[in-house]
């Protein structure tokens, strides 16, 4: 457990919890604790799902800027690889991933959350990615996931303006999959967290691998490697034991070990 960043888990479901008053600001140590937490809940049985959270006030308010200010170039080329690999580390978790937004996702914070397969957000946030205001850009993921997730052309409006949104327009951009009220977002969350909390866990990671993965390369060799990740399950008991299940019981009745 981090100073800033720990993790909780509770019945099958890991919660990444962020606690750096007054908002979550992400300097060196909080980037190398949210990896550390990352591994940890990759590598655990017990956890099946993962919920990013920084509380009931704000997500993330982004980089710490006067952390940032005061690095060198040299320095920078560093901190700017070991940035991008610590959140890489989060959006390689073998299991799902959602982010509970609140309060603020900003640069850094918005890059934060873009790593989850989904992101939950109350209806009073404000995302974004403001880099350009300060003379720089999104240096951990901002230029290539969101332009992955909502499109180049609505990419390069956030970035170029640096402008915020609010979560309706969050919502239709498709930077916000779920609002509901700023109270329940953990919650909410967390629902959709738990449904995996018994899960087949080896198939859902062949199916977040051959989903990010295909997205990297082109139609043919994405078709291969989800050949390759399908015909893999066959070594696996849940899959023996879920179409056991559906020949005897019918559909929606197996239960999985994670094996």
């Amino acid at each position: 457990m981090g100073e800033f960043v720990r993790l909780e888990v509770d019945g099958g479901v890991g919660t990444i919890r962020l606690d750096r008053p007054p908002v979550n600001a992400l300097n060196h140590q909080v980037q190398a604790e949210l990896a550390e937490a990352a591994r940890e809940a990759g590598e655990r049985d017990d956890v099946r799902a993962v919920i990013l959270y920084g509380g009931q006030k704000s997500f993330a308010g982004g980089a710490d800027i006067k952390e940032m200010a005061a690095r060198s170039y040299v320095e920078m080329q560093r901190f700017g690889a070991e940035l991008s690999a610590s959140l890489t580390t989060i959006a390689e978790l073998p299991k799902p991933t959602v982010a509970a937004v609140t309060g603020y996702a900003l640069g850094g914070g918005l890059e934060l959350a873009l790593t989850a397969d989904r992101r939950v957000v109350g209806d009073n946030v404000k995302v974004g990615q403001p880099e350009i205001q300060l003379g720089i850009i999104p240096g951990a993921g901002g230029t290539q996931r969101l332009a992955r997730l909502i499109g180049p052309s609505r990419a390069k409006d956030l970035v170029f303006t640096g402008r915020f949104v609010k979560a309706e327009e969050a919502l239709a951009l498709g930077l916000a999959d779920e609002v509901v009220a700023p109270d329940d977002v953990y919650a909410a969350a967390h629902r959709w967290a738990a449904q995996f909390a018994d899960g087949p866990a080896v198939a859902l990671r062949a199916a977040k691998a051959a989903i990010d993965g295909g997205l990297n390369v082109d139609l043919r060799s994405g078709l291969a490697l989800e050949t390759q990740l399908f015909t893999g399950l066959w070594a696996t008991e849940d899959q023996a034991n879920g179409m056991r299940s559906f020949i005897e019981n019918g559909p929606g009745k197996a239960t999985f070990e994670g094996k």
